[in-house]
């Protein structure tokens, strides 16, 4: 029997194309979801057929922001909350890129939310991807806008006394394209949802819960990152195409996942370059009154 030598050759990785492989080891804790969450995304990549010299990615500040600095595509690591005004203008510069921007939840919904806001109305063409892991995990495990009422947290000691966003709700209610919401159990659903929200032209906005073992739940003793995928499993229901005002997060009783959004309308570009021609077009002379002739 023939015994293999074993090769001196590194192991190559199905995503090392994709990977910025000599600034690995990564920063994210053990049990972190967004390891996952990147994994989809670089899954969606190969799985759209992009060309990658036409792909660009823009993160924020914040754990999440990390992506931005392992992935092998032209990539921007931004101030915190201005991800999504650094891609509107990435994008309106060179309008043939599909721009992907990946952040955390304080990061696109806290100081980043008016920019949020006003980027779904105006349908700039991004793909927005926003872990959430319910709290500001890099800095601390403060208070969110996406944590959980009565959850603790160092700046709410005594349980959040806040309802936090339904952020699919508030996308959709601004006049996002594509809305969705996975969690980091849901890899083939993730990874599928990421695919199609690349290729909507528009406003596309994907909300992925993550475990955050070391910091959120730590503090709300949910355990290891493993029992925070068993509560996604026992938890989550699928509900494709309902209202994402009902998409709730209630985490005594059910999270609502799944496809809620999926429609066209023009695109900020689209318009920008119908108002411009119009503009530009002469404007007819306006007939002038014939007056009566003098005998």
């Amino acid at each position: 029997m023939k015994i293999r030598k074993p090769s001196k050759e590194p192991p190559v990785h199905p995503k090392d194309s994709l990977l910025r492989v000599e600034r690995i080891p990564h920063i994210w804790c053990p049990g972190c979801g967004i390891g996952t969450v990147f994994g989809a995304v670089m899954g969606a990549i190969q799985k759209s057929g992009c060309d990658l010299d036409r792909l660009a990615m823009v993160s924020g500040i914040g754990c999440t922001g990390r992506m931005a600095g392992y992935i092998r595509l032209d990539s921007f690591h931004t101030t915190h909350g201005r991800a999504i005004p650094f891609a509107t203008g990435l994008k309106l510069a060179r309008p043939e890129t599909k721009v992907l921007v990946v952040s955390g939840d304080g990061d696109l919904l806290a100081i980043g939310g008016n920019h949020f806001i006003h980027a779904a109305r105006r349908n700039i063409d991004l793909t927005v991807i926003c872990v959430n892991n319910l709290n500001y995990g890099m800095t601390g495990g403060q208070q969110a806008p996406s944590t959980p009422f009565g959850a603790r947290t160092p700046t709410s000691v005594a349980g959040s006394p806040e309802e936090p966003f339904n952020f699919c709700h508030l996308a959709a209610a601004c006049g996002a394209v594509y809305v969705a919401r996975w969690t980091a159990l849901h890899i083939r659903l993730l990874t599928n949802a990421i695919t199609e929200a690349m290729q909507k032209r528009g406003f596309s906005f994907l909300e992925v819960l993550t475990p955050c073992p070391s910091s959120f739940g730590r503090r709300n003793k949910m355990g290891s990152a493993l029992d925070t995928l068993k509560f996604y499993h026992d938890r989550s229901v699928i509900r494709n195409g309902i209202d994402p005002r009902d998409a709730l997060l209630d985490y005594d009783n059910q999270i609502v996942v799944g496809r809620f959004v999926d429609i066209e309308r023009p695109t900020f570009t689209d318009n920008y370059e119908a108002v411009n021609l119009r503009h530009a077009m002469p404007s007819p002379e306006p007939e002038r009154p014939q007056g009566r002739r003098k005998p």
